[in-house]
């Protein structure tokens, strides 16, 4: 068993970032730590708590966070993700998890999944205080998968609606707030596909989410190449967990950063889609990630 509690820290710019912290049952020693984030308009609550138990219950501490701007995190404007911040923020992450009673400094991993796991990927190549990297069904190339999930013909209507709307937010405008998810071909929507939808609306606490997005958060989605960053990891340990069909961070383009990265590496194939690691691939997926941080953060 563990304990969870709510806290909160800084980032360099004062914001206040509010999460979980899940501390494994011992008697005071220090435990090497793990920080968790999630992916793309997404929150603590989608699914991360099965995996933040497991590893506590392995024990390790647990820090899961939600990025500035949603959940329970402070932020303005809300629903806006800039991948960029995001990643300096997890550092802050890290430096608060640093400073815990309860860990071992010297000891501590990485877990990203979706959006979160290329923010990963940059962050094991960058800050040598990660010890291990754990990066599911990673976002590897925000250039190829917006090539591959807009159609050609439909390509410049989108591109100029993304410049229209950074002119309006130039002028002092609201930005504009598309849905997160929507099966309405109508509506404009970063996500379709039914199993996105069905995972973004998921059953939440009230107020712990909500279905729309920036615009603009999509545009720097789009210039967002953590991928690059895969073979620069080396030498801290790597375990990349892959979905066999993935239809949203594809497969193909996955596997092919893993083939650039360097030893030590291992790679973990799961049965299914971009979002069965939290459902019906969920055993596999974090009992492969607690046995990578059981090898590479406990001796």
């Amino acid at each position: 068993m563990n304990k969870r509690r709510d806290i909160e820290f800084k980032t360099r710019d004062g914001l206040t970032l509010r999460g979980w912290l899940f501390v494994p049952e011992g008697d005071g020693t220090r435990f090497p730590a793990i920080s968790m984030s999630h992916g793309f308009a997404a929150v603590k609550e989608h699914g991360l708590a099965p995996f933040a138990e497991a590893f506590a219950d392995a024990g390790f501490v647990v820090l899961v966070h939600d990025h500035r701007n949603f959940g329970a995190s402070d932020g303005l404007p809300r629903q806006d993700i800039d991948p960029w911040v995001q990643v300096n923020d997890w550092r802050c992450a890290i430096s608060w998890l640093e400073t815990r009673p309860e860990v071992d400094a010297d000891r501590i991993g990485i877990w990203g999944s979706s959006y979160s796991g290329g923010h990963a990927l940059v962050l094991g190549a960058t800050d040598r205080r990660l010890k291990c990297v754990v990066s599911q069904v990673p976002t590897i190339s925000g250039y190829e998968q917006g090539r591959r999930r807009v159609s050609p013909d439909a390509l410049p209507a989108f591109e100029q609606l993304q410049l229209d709307d950074l002119r309006a937010r130039h002028r002092g405008e609201s930005p504009r707030m598309p849905a997160v998810v929507s099966g309405n071909p109508a509506e404009l929507a970063a996500y379709r596909a039914p199993d996105s939808v069905a995972f973004y609306t998921q059953a939440l606490p009230e107020g712990a989410w909500s279905n729309t997005v920036t615009l603009r958060s999509t545009f720097a989605a789009r210039m967002y190449e953590p991928g690059i960053w895969a073979e620069r990891i080396s030498p801290t340990p790597l375990l990349m967990i892959v979905a066999t069909h993935d239809g949203v961070t594809m497969t193909d383009l996955e596997l092919q950063a893993y083939e650039r990265a360097l030893q030590p590496k291992r790679l973990k194939l799961i049965p299914g889609g971009h979002f069965d690691p939290y459902g019906a691939s969920l055993d596999e997926a974090r009992l492969a990630a607690t046995a990578c941080f059981l090898e590479h953060l406990v001796h």
